[in-house]
């Protein structure tokens, strides 16, 4: 009860109760929530403190930026919707950090817009070697199947896409990236999709910011080829499967494009079935069908596989959420 308590005194102040209703929408900072709501950083900070102390506010660290934004889960994200339904709609200040809000939202379409524009080319040239990108999603989106009730990774997400395509029937998305300028367009886009069910985070592919057994699937697309070293990626996506989850990889076959090495950064000129296999499988996962999907000259294929019904020791946690945050 004192819990309860404390979280319903955090919330009774009028500037605390703005904040909720302006982080219940999406993640912000703390130079954007004094743009919004007009008040000192130093006055917003102490705000903000009370308030993630109450668990009504979840903060992440990304860079030298702090977000902030209203849980999803536990007893905090019980509480804040029953309050943030009491406000009234037509109240003239809402109404304003409202308007506030689209504006900042606006200022963070514009740069990732520009973002993505002046990289187009480089993303182009890669799409135009291998088959339709619907056609990969498709495949992808069979091979992971049901995800209602269910939470997601997308590992590398960069622009979105993937968690755009895939959170619309998840419980939770969460997309991890370690290129800020990635995770501001991949931001841009799950905000004009609405689905304030995701969420990104920056975070190493090789230590992952969640306790082991979380997501119920976790995908990497077109990530390891990038990797130095893929088979600690995959070994740290299967940590954070929940057991009976889903690890999905899609990426390219073995190939010979050789420029792709210093035209984009790639490391490994594909993969064969037998290396995503042995590495599936020395996480203790059993590995599915492979699905391929030929292309001028890449083809791209899509390894599945299961991690058990049972937990086991490989699934303790590596970092607690909180660290996270």
């Amino acid at each position: 009860m004192e819990q309860v308590l404390a979280r319903l005194r955090a919330a009774a102040e009028a500037t605390r109760l703005r904040l909720l209703a302006i982080c219940a929408e999406c993640e912000l900072t703390v130079s954007e929530i004094t743009q919004i709501i007009g008040q000192s950083q130093p006055r917003v900070s102490r705000h903000l403190k009370l308030l993630c102390e109450a668990g009504l506010l979840v903060r992440f660290r990304e860079g030298t930026w702090v977000f902030y934004r209203t849980p999803h889960s536990g007893p905090g994200a019980d509480l804040v919707q029953p309050v943030l339904d009491l406000l009234p709609k037509d109240d003239e200040t809402l109404s304003l950090d409202h308007a506030r809000l689209e504006q900042v939202k606006a200022q963070r379409e514009r740069i990732a817009t520009e973002y993505f524009r002046a990289n187009a080319e480089d993303w182009d040239q890669i799409r135009s070697l291998h088959v339709d990108e619907a056609v990969v999603e498709q495949a992808l989106l069979k091979a992971v199947g049901d995800l209602s009730g269910g939470r997601i990774l997308d590992v590398g997400t960069g622009t979105g896409r993937i968690l755009e395509m895939l959170g619309r029937t998840a419980e939770e998305g969460v997309g991890v990236d370690m290129s800020r300028e990635m995770l501001a367009v991949a931001r841009a886009r799950l905000q004009r999709a609405d689905l304030s069910n995701c969420l990104v985070r920056q975070a190493d592919m090789y230590q992952l910011p969640y306790p082991g057994g979380m997501f119920d699937v976790v995908t990497l697309h077109q990530v390891l080829h990038f990797a130095e070293k893929p088979e600690a990626a995959i070994a740290e996506a299967a940590r954070v499967l929940a057991p009976g989850g889903k690890l999905v990889v899609v990426d390219f076959a073995p190939h010979d494009r050789d420029e792709l090495r210093e035209e984009h950064a790639h490391r490994r000129l594909g993969f064969d079935d037998s290396a995503i296999s042995t590495w599936f499988r020395a996480c203790d996962l059993t590995p599915d069908n492979v699905i391929s999907l030929p292309g001028k000259p890449l083809t791209v294929r899509i390894w599945g596989a299961r991690a058990s019904a049972e937990t086991t020791k490989s699934k303790l946690p590596n970092n607690s959420e909180k660290a996270a945050e």
